[in-house]
C-alpha cells in the first residue's frame, strides 16, 4: 500500500440518515409490522376468506412474535457492515419462530378451518419474501445514497501496519458500506513493504485526535501492535473526549491468526484459532451432501465396477479390492478401500510413493490410477461416513508421520473428514510428493480449502473433477 503524507482539510459529512436513527429504527418496527398485516390480508381475500378479528388477532401475534424473534437476533441493529445475505437469513429465522407462535395460538383457539389453514400457508411464503424484498429495496436505496456520496462515515486507521493494510483493503472492498476510508494515522515508521495500495498518511496519533475533535471522522480503527499498550490506552483516553466510534483491532498477524474467528463462550469473546467448519448445520449439509452423492455415485457406477473387477481377476492374480490404514477425523484411524492396482498390497510402515514406470504397478492397474478409478471403492467410506465425496485427500500413515514434523500445520487437515477428490488435485497436485516442497503446495491448498468451505465450492470441486480431474499426467 502506497502512503501518500498530505494534509486532510475537508470536514466529515455526517450520515443523512444517522441524526435521525431513533426515528428510523421505530419506522423499521413499524413497516415490518405493516408488510405482515397487509400480506395476511392479501392472503386472507386471495383464498377465498375474509379478514375478519380472528385473522386480525393472528396479524397482531405475528407482528408482535416478529418483532420479538426479531430484537433478540439483532435484526433491528445496524447492517453497515453486515452483508444481505446474512441479514435475509436472519430474517427468515425470526419469521419462522413468529410463525411457530402464530400456529401454536391458532391451532390452540382450535380457529383453524380449512380456509385459515389455507391462509396461513399462503402467509407462511408470502410474508418472508415481502419481508426480504424491503429489505433489498432498503439496501438499493442507501447504496444509490452513498454512491453519490450521502450517508456516508469517514474512517481513519490508527496504526500504518500489516494489520492496518489489511483493513483497509476489506473496507476499499465494500463501498457498499458507506465507510469512507480517509487515511492513516501513526507516530512510528510506516511499514512500507506491506502497503499494496494508495491510502494517504494523515498524520501522527495527536493529530488523529485532533482531526477527531474537529470533526473530520465518524469511526477510528486501531490497529496498533499489543507492545504499544501504553500508546493505545492514551489514545483510547483521548478519544473518550471526541464523538467518534471507536473499534479496536487485535493484530492477528503478530501471531499468524489471520484465519482465526471471534466465538462468543457465554458472553466471553474468545478467539477460535483452529476448528472445523462442519459445525451445526454446515455439518449436517455435508454429511447430506456426502450420502446423495455417495449413492447417485455408487448407482451409476455399479456397473463399472464389475466389470473393472472382472478385468482385475482376469488380468492379475490378487485380491479385487483391498484397504489399507489411514488417519481421517480428527486424525482417528480410518481404513479406505481401492481396486489393487499393483501385484503387492502395501500398508503400515512400509509403503513407497508409486513412481513412473514403477514396477509393482501392473498394466490395467497404470490405467486404473492414471485415471483415478482405483479410488471409486472410496465411495462405500463415503456413505460408511469415514470420508467425504470432497476433501483433503488421505496420505499414508508413515508418510503423515513424516510430514507432519515438516511442515506447519500439515495435521490441520484432518479437521474434516479425507476425501475422494479434492482442491489440491483439481488444482494439478497429484502423484508423487518426493520433495516437501510438493507436499506443502499440497497442504496449503487442503487448509485453503478447510477455511473457506461451502457447498457451492465442494460443488465447484467436483465439477472440475468430472471435466478434467479423472486423469492426469502426475498420476502412475
Amino acid at each position: 500500500m502506497r502512503i501518500n503524507r498530505r494534509p486532510q482539510s475537508a470536514r466529515s459529512s455526517k450520515g443523512y440518515i444517522r441524526p435521525y436513527s431513533s426515528s428510523v429504527a421505530v419506522l423499521q418496527r413499524l413497516l415490518d409490522a405493516v408488510v405482515l398485516v397487509l400480506t395476511l390480508y392479501v392472503c386472507s381475500l386471495q383464498s377465498g376468506g375474509v379478514f375478519d378479528a380472528n385473522r386480525l388477532q393472528i396479524a397482531v401475534v405475528g407482528a408482535l412474535g416478529f418483532y420479538a424473534a426479531g430484537e433478540a437476533k439483532g435484526i433491528y441493529g445496524s447492517w453497515r457492515m453486515n452483508s444481505l445475505g446474512n441479514e435475509l437469513r436472519l430474517v427468515a429465522v425470526t419469521c419462522l419462530t413468529a410463525f411457530g407462535l402464530v400456529l401454536a395460538v391458532a391451532f390452540f383457539n382450535q380457529a383453524a378451518g380449512h380456509s385459515l389453514r389455507e391462509t396461513l400457508f399462503m402467509w407462511l411464503l408470502l410474508a418472508p419474501l415481502s419481508l426480504m424484498a424491503v429489505r433489498v429495496c432498503v439496501r438499493v436505496f442507501l447504496r444509490e445514497l452513498r454512491r453519490h456520496g450521502r450517508n456516508t462515515r469517514s474512517v481513519a486507521i490508527a496504526g500504518a501496519n500489516r494489520a492496518g493494510a489489511r483493513l483497509a483493503d476489506e473496507l476499499n472492498a465494500m463501498p457498499w458500506t458507506g465507510l469512507v476510508l480517509k487515511g492513516f494515522y501513526d507516530d512510528r515508521p510506516v511499514e512500507g513493504s506491506l502497503w499494496n495500495t494508495s491510502v494517504e498518511l494523515l498524520g501522527d496519533l495527536s493529530q488523529l485526535v485532533e482531526d477527531a475533535r474537529e470533526g473530520m471522522i465518524d469511526v477510528v480503527y486501531v490497529a496498533l501492535p499489543e507492545q504499544a499498550r501504553e500508546t493505545i490506552l492514551e489514545l483510547l483516553a483521548k478519544l473518550a473526549d471526541t464523538t467518534v466510534s471507536v473499534y479496536f483491532m487485535p493484530n492477528f498477524f503478530a501471531f499468524e491468526l489471520e484465519h482465526a474467528q471471534w466465538v462468543n463462550l457465554n458472553g466471553i469473546p474468545v478467539v477460535s484459532v483452529h476448528e472445523t467448519p462442519l459445525t451445526g448445520i454446515g455439518g449436517s449439509l455435508k454429511r447430506l451432501e456426502d450420502v446423495l452423492l455417495g449413492s447417485a455415485i455408487l448407482t451409476l457406477l455399479a456397473l463399472p465396477m464389475l466389470l473393472i473387477a472382472a478385468a482385475l481377476k482376469l488380468s492379475s492374480p490378487g485380491p479385487v479390492i483391498f484397504r489399507q490404514k489411514r488417519y481421517g477425523l480428527d486424525g482417528k484411524p480410518v481404513y479406505v478401500w481401492k481396486f489393487r492396482s499393483m501385484n503387492v498390497c502395501e500398508d503400515g510402515d512400509d509403503i513407497r510413493q508409486a513412481k513412473p514406470a514403477d514396477p509393482r504397478v501392473t498394466r490395467f492397474g497404470r490405467f486404473l490410477r492414471r485415471t483415478s478409478l482405483d479410488e471409486l471403492p472410496q465411495f462405500i467410506n463415503v456413505l460408511q461416513g469415514t470420508m467425504s465425496v470432497v476433501g483433503p485427500r488421505p496420505h499414508a500413515v508413515v508418510h503423515n508421520e513424516q510430514y507432519r514434523c515438516l511442515i506447519h500445520g500439515y495435521m490441520l487437515r484432518h479437521k474434516v473428514k479425507p476425501g475422494i477428490t479434492g482442491w489440491a488435485q483439481v488444482n494439478g497436485l497429484r502423484g508423487e510428493t518426493d520433495k516437501v516442497e510438493k507436499m506443502q503446495k499440497r497442504v496449503d491448498y487442503d487448509l485453503q480449502y478447510i477455511r473457506n468451505w461451502s457447498l457451492r465450492l465442494d460443488m465447484k470441486i467436483v465439477w472440475m473433477t468430472v471435466r478434467g480431474g479423472f486423469t492426469g499426467k502426475n498420476a502412475y
